[in-house]
């Protein structure tokens, strides 16, 4: 995706890292987390890939803190998990978005900014920032508990923002969306990326890391089996395929005789289509203009503070 970010500095990093957990009578009882090294760069998406039982979740709560790890370490923003000043710039959007369903979206913003000592004017002024970012404005006097699980979502991912995160942890963010739902998502993970936040995320939906994550890790049964750049692990070598405009059925048969004849090997020829998910996107914006998100003012302005700071 060539964002500025990539290639940039650790934000996290695990040498050795391992999780075991054990019984009442100490004995070990899961190897959750095998020996993994990673190291996540400022400015990437990076998704953790696995089947469930991989280490996924595991990984993400030593990350967080809430979990110790057996041994090995695991450093963000070169501080332990446990340190404040690390915690201070993570975001944490968790896989079931427990939201007191008596608050609107603006009330649970305000009381999230709260937590971190913010005073109420800039609390609120982030709340009503980050409604219009994530396009709540409208049911922001609504009480949460009668949203669907995508607006719920939208309302968890924008608590996950109020302190202006450096690094926002997401475990399956498009888990039980519909696929408006999901591309919303999707696209505010792609606009925080471009400015800047580096992104984390876990999902059994291939397709939606597929189309953000500019690296990703295949865990299984708490190894590490892969990683590397998106497009370069999904790449066929010794496949080359060109795309031509307007050509008739014809024309495209003869070229590719002519190519198989020069080529001296059999040489496929279709035609292809769209995802699913882009037809459906065009189909169903017919019905009205599709949203343009942006990056909310006080995000940007934090970001600048810090490249300014040199923090």
């Amino acid at each position: 995706m060539g964002r500025c970010g990539l290639g940039g500095q650790p934000v996290i990093e695990t040498q050795g890292l391992c999780k075991t957990f054990r019984d009442f009578w100490r004995r070990p009882t899961v190897a959750a987390v095998r020996g993994l090294d990673l190291t996540v760069t400022a400015g990437e998406v990076f998704g953790l890939l696995g089947p469930n039982g991989s280490g996924k979740s595991t990984t993400i709560k030593m990350a967080l803190g809430l979990l110790r790890p057996t041994a090995g370490t695991i450093r963000l923003f070169g501080f332990g998990p446990t340190d404040r000043r690390a915690k201070a710039r993570v975001g944490y959007l968790p896989e079931v978005t427990h939201l007191h369903p008596f608050l609107t979206p603006r009330e649970t913003l305000v009381y999230y900014a709260s937590l971190f000592g913010l005073p109420l004017g800039e609390a609120r002024r982030r709340a009503e920032e980050l409604l219009e970012m994530v396009d709540l404005k409208g049911a922001a006097g609504r009480p949460v508990g009668r949203f669907s699980k995508g607006m719920a979502r939208r309302v968890g991912l924008a608590q996950a923002l109020v302190n202006a995160p450096d690094l926002l942890v997401l475990d399956e963010p498009t888990s039980g969306l519909d696929p408006v739902g999901c591309c919303e998502v999707k696209e505010l993970i792609r606009l925080l990326a471009s400015s800047g936040v580096t992104v984390l995320m876990t999902s059994h939906l291939l397709a939606d890391m597929e189309d953000v994550c500019d690296r990703v890790a295949v865990l299984a049964r708490g190894e590490l089996r892969a990683s590397g750049r998106t497009a370069e692990l999904l790449r066929q070598p010794g496949v080359t395929r060109f795309l031509v405009d307007g050509l008739g059925a014809g024309e495209a048969e003869s070229l590719r005789a002519e190519l198989e004849a020069r080529a001296g090997r059999p040489v496929c020829c279709d035609v292809p289509a769209v995802r699913l998910e882009t037809f459906f996107m065009q189909v169903v914006s017919r019905e009205g203009s599709a949203r343009a998100f942006e990056v909310a003012p006080f995000l940007r302005a934090a970001r600048q503070a810090r490249e300014e700071s040199g923090a």
